[in-house]
């Protein structure tokens, strides 16, 4: 696919803005957010140097949205086309993720494949990952590896635009007036501000190199107190599965409207005590440290046997947004040395 050089984000952005609903990030404190954007406000957009803390599903899955309804039945209603600007390879990688739920195999959400074909992608190279991100302890990158429209990577005088889909190059080559070529010396620079920002990443997380596979260390630590313990300091806020880019657990409610009934449906959490609660009272998962361990098997152990990849994609969002200061790399790291430890005293016994 081709690159192309561009030296300022507005003419792009106002061209983008043209076709389509356009939105970008927003600093809102520490943080990004997104908004939608706006080609005659006086503030310029910022490139985004890490994901922002809003997750890419809120696009794909709202919060609360109507299912069905009856007697008519509900038709999915032709949704206009929009770009989402600054998403990083972890926010790619959980689009991955979400079309294996609701876009694969024998069941496809009409509601997402429609907000799916109509997004346009627009991702950006990562600058400043946080203390909190771990993408390559799961393969991830600080650059979009695929899975976009459109790339950005900024460089010293401009920035690298490449094309990833045909609708991407469509959008350059519809487009000459805004781009000029791009030369090896840029190419060079972008691939060096790439490595070493992934040899940054390395750095912030050499104490969790896993010498086992992730997935043993969870399955394999199924009796462990550990969950227990970490349960001691989480304040069940739900904020892990909310702010996460893959969880995507929802309920489904009735509700009566003045001539139809309705049915909606509203995202979940499986940290929530009554989430796995059954008629009759019953509740596998009633203890806390319980659900902590089921989130984690199902991250690592169900959704991986299931379509082949793990349901973490190392963002980092839940380590931010949790308020007890849980950090599911530590639990990862605990839960491992608790496993070489009885290796150990097996090996001893042995003997």
């Amino acid at each position: 696919m081709e690159t192309a050089f561009i030296s300022e984000l507005k003419p792009f952005l106002d061209a983008v803005a043209e076709q389509m609903e356009l939105y970008v990030p927003k600093k809102s404190g520490e943080h990004y957010i997104y908004s939608k954007y706006d080609p005659s406000a006086e503030t310029p957009v910022e490139l985004n140097n890490i994901r922002t803390c809003t997750p890419l599903k809120e696009f794909l899955l709202p919060v609360c949205e109507l299912a069905a309804t009856s007697p008519e039945p509900l038709e999915v209603k032709d949704i206009k086309p929009f770009a989402v600007f600054g998403l990083k390879d972890c926010d790619l990688r959980s689009i991955e993720i979400l079309d294996k739920v609701f876009a694969e195999e024998e069941f496809k959400d009409p509601f997402y494949v429609k907000r799916r074909e109509k997004m346009f992608i627009i991702s950006s190279d990562c600058a400043e990952p946080g203390e909190s991100c771990f993408c390559n302890l799961f393969d991830g990158r600080p650059f979009a590896q695929g899975g976009f429209d459109l790339n950005i990577s900024k460089i010293s005088n401009g920035f690298i635009i490449e094309a990833g889909s045909q609708k991407g190059q469509d959008f350059i080559e519809k487009h000459p007036q805004l781009f000029t070529e791009t030369s090896e010396a840029l190419l060079a620079e972008r691939d060096e501000n790439r490595a070493r920002t992934q040899k940054q990443l390395e750095q912030n997380n050499a104490e969790y190199q896993f010498d086992t596979p992730i997935r043993e260390i969870v399955e394999d630590s199924q009796d462990s107190d550990i969950f227990d313990a970490e349960a001691k300091k989480c304040v069940e806020c739900q904020a892990c599965t909310r702010i996460c880019p893959t969880c995507h657990c929802f309920y489904l409610y009735d509700t009566k409207q003045k001539d139809y009934f309705a049915k909606m449906k509203m995202w979940d959490s499986c940290m929530r005590m009554a989430y796995a609660a059954v008629a009759g009272g019953a509740n596998p998962h009633k203890v806390l440290g319980d659900r902590i361990k089921h989130r984690l098997m199902h991250k690592f152990v169900y959704f991986l046997d299931r379509y082949g990849i793990d349901m973490c994609v190392g963002c980092g969002r839940c380590v931010d947004a949790d308020i007890g200061g849980m950090d599911i790399r530590a639990v990862l790291k605990k839960l491992s040395e608790e496993l070489k430890d009885e290796d150990k005293k097996e090996a001893k016994v042995a003997k």
